[in-house]
């Protein structure tokens, strides 16, 4: 396996001057990759030189990720503090007390006695059964609620305070959203996670969080080809076949997918890839360490965006409401 230097991937300081890596493994099989291929991928990349890892509670296999860690740090490969592992809660875990437990339940399945950061991962407690189609609704789900939501985060808070979590992160958020709960947090989220790639580049999001100090991380880097497919449409824009990327891709001849990527990072992302195949995680993180785009070549990727969402979240929305959009509040107000 070829081994990349982690010390030749940038880091980021985040705003509670911690440092974490420019890009990432997601660990997110899109219902379609067992826990056991996942902790292989993930075993083989900290062999290759990923030191960030983004690990979910709701993925269902951060039991076998705790495994391969934990081999990892035994037999000398990393070390605790080499490493920079991210978890988050999911929706059916937001009541009281819920957040505390359900971290801690990350912490031993991880067999971690930290997490360098954790997420709210969606800014409700609306769920869904697994696998279930695009159709799927609970109808205990509720809108988005200020006063429930830092119930949420004041126990996020907490567990910050405790020392189980360095850094905390929010997931799916809205500009409205982050303006009405920003000013209510004792301890200020150092990331946030949204959809980000070439032919979805959420300008007003993403320059709202670095004016902020708030990292952004990007979810679907490459388009998310295997995303489930619930969250299929037919207008949906295949990020790999934009004539643009592509060009830009065989000027530097490599995939496109790689492209994708050098765009992500240097425009200040963090992306977090996911691939059970070694060839392609190992590009994904050599792309970072050498030959970056142009600037003529960022300037195309940022004309080319065509504000083509992937992970609509429609599964989350709550009786009455009957279009995607109103997760998003597209029209600059919080959906109720």
């Amino acid at each position: 396996m070829e081994q990349i230097d982690p010390r030749l991937v940038p880091k980021r300081t985040l705003n509670n001057g911690e440092q974490i890596p420019c890009i990432g493994m997601g660990t997110f099989g899109s219902d379609h990759v067992s826990p056991e291929e996942v902790s292989a991928a993930v075993a083989g990349a900290i062999r290759c030189g990923y030191r960030l890892f983004d690990c979910a509670s709701v993925y269902g296999n951060e039991d076998q990720i705790g495994l391969v860690l934990e081999d990892a740090m035994r037999e000398g490969v990393v070390s605790r503090e080499d490493l920079f592992i991210v978890s988050k809660v999911w929706n059916d875990m937001h009541g009281k007390g819920d957040v505390l437990l359900s971290c801690a339940q990350t912490l031993k399945d991880l067999r971690l006695d930290y997490l360098d950061a954790y997420f709210v991962h969606w800014p409700f407690a609306n769920y869904h059964a697994p696998g279930c189609d695009g159709d799927s609704r609970n109808p205990d789900s509720k809108p988005f609620r200020v006063e429930d939501f830092m119930a949420t985060w004041r126990q996020m808070e907490r567990l910050h305070d405790m020392g189980l979590v360095r850094s905390l992160g929010m997931s799916n958020m809205t500009i409205p959203k982050l303006e009405a709960v920003l000013p209510l947090c004792r301890v200020k989220p150092a990331l946030i996670e949204m959809e980000l790639h070439p032919s979805f580049q959420q300008p007003e999001l993403f320059a709202y969080c670095v004016e902020h100090g708030v990292q952004p991380v990007g979810f679907c880097p490459i388009g998310s080809p295997n995303r489930p497919e619930r969250d299929k449409t037919p207008d949906d824009v295949n990020d790999l076949e934009m004539p643009q990327l592509r060009e830009i891709a065989k000027a530097h001849n490599v995939h496109p997918a790689v492209v994708c990527l050098k765009w992500a990072v240097q425009r200040g992302a963090i992306p977090i890839p996911f691939s059970v195949h070694e060839k392609n995680y190992v590009s994904n993180l050599r792309c970072v360490t050498e030959d970056p785009l142009t600037e003529e070549e960022m300037e195309t990727l940022r004309g080319a965006d065509s504000n083509c969402r992937l992970i609509k979240g429609q599964v989350f929305l709550w009786p009455g409401a009957d279009d995607w959009r109103l997760l998003w509040d597209e029209d600059g107000v919080i959906a109720q």
